[in-house]
């Protein structure tokens, strides 16, 4: 055990003077993080801006580590989230490099002090950390999007029916909103200025977000186009299914929770509610509990 406690001591002291060198050295950051660290900064935290900064130098090493494969998947998964906080592939790897040195040097100083559980929580920190904040990201994101598309789609149906073309409404309603979608809608507009087709920008916003209703929208938008139906019905049809599937989802949420509800109250509230009952009911007697004990 002293053995393995010395060799933890000079490898982490090892470590220091590694990364005390590393600091006093230059090194040329990749493009993406060195954007993302200027430009970034005044959209990501304290603490995550210094996390970057902290495992900028590893990043290159984990992306290489990664391969092409996971980093298309990675790349899409922060499209999905928004890029919360500015977060870029390359600030994910940055975060990887540095929450899985926490995670695993904490737990091997953990499993030579014995404590099997924190180096195990401390393990699954170092890997999942980030991806935990990434899926509340992704979550959170569609929430609001499926939230705001149906009202969205009844106010571009009124701009269209006003006489407007459609790559104007949209230009013009969606200066009217805020958030998640606005955005979305932001870039697709950019991208059908650069020339690309409306086929084909409504594609790539279908495979930025992980939502159903925008997926539906994109679908019934191209089937409108081909089989050349009004512009106005169908967006006035994509709103009112959405409204109904909403519906049916609140339904279903609430027909999940009513077990819920009673799981909790028949373990935990009735329970506590006839203790509290019973020892209400000794001590309002004025019973001698000695007599019962022989004390």
């Amino acid at each position: 055990m002293e053995l393995l406690l010395a060799l933890v001591i000079g490898a982490s002291v090892a470590g220091i003077c590694y990364g005390i060198a590393l600091c006093r050295s230059e090194a040329k950051l990749p493009a993406d993080l060195a954007l993302a660290l200027e430009v970034g900064a005044t959209r990501t935290t304290a603490v995550g801006s210094a996390v970057d900064r902290l495992g900028m130098r590893y990043a290159p090493l984990v992306l290489r580590l990664m391969g092409a494969k996971r980093i298309d998947r990675v790349r899409r998964r922060i499209d999905r989230a928004g890029n919360p906080g500015g977060l870029t592939v390359d600030r994910y790897a940055a975060r990887r490099a540095v929450y899985g040195a926490l995670g695993f040097g904490g737990a091997l100083v953990m499993l030579v002090r014995g404590q099997l559980l924190l180096a195990l929580l401390l393990i699954a920190f170092g890997l999942f950390w980030i991806e935990v904040g990434i899926w509340a990201a992704v979550r959170e994101r569609r929430d609001a999007i499926e939230r705001t598309l149906p009202d969205f789609l009844d106010v571009l149906a009124v701009v269209v029916s006003a006489g407007l073309g459609f790559r104007q409404a949209l230009d013009r309603v969606s200066e009217k909103y805020e958030g998640p979608w606005a955005d979305e809608l932001r870039i697709t507009l950019r991208q059908m200025d650069l020339g690309v087709s409306r086929r084909e920008a409504f594609e790539e916003l279908r495979k930025r977000n992980d939502s159903e209703q925008v997926a539906q929208f994109v679908t019934a938008l191209q089937q409108g186009e081909e089989l050349g139906s009004p512009i106005v019905e169908t967006l006035i049809g994509i709103s009112a299914d959405m409204r109904r599937t909403d519906a049916q989802l609140a339904r279903r949420r609430a027909a999940r929770a009513v077990p819920r509800a009673t799981m909790v109250i028949t373990t935990f509230m009735v329970p506590g509610t006839m203790i509290l009952l019973v020892a209400g009911f000794f001590l309002g007697s004025g019973m001698d509990f000695g007599s019962l004990t022989g004390d």
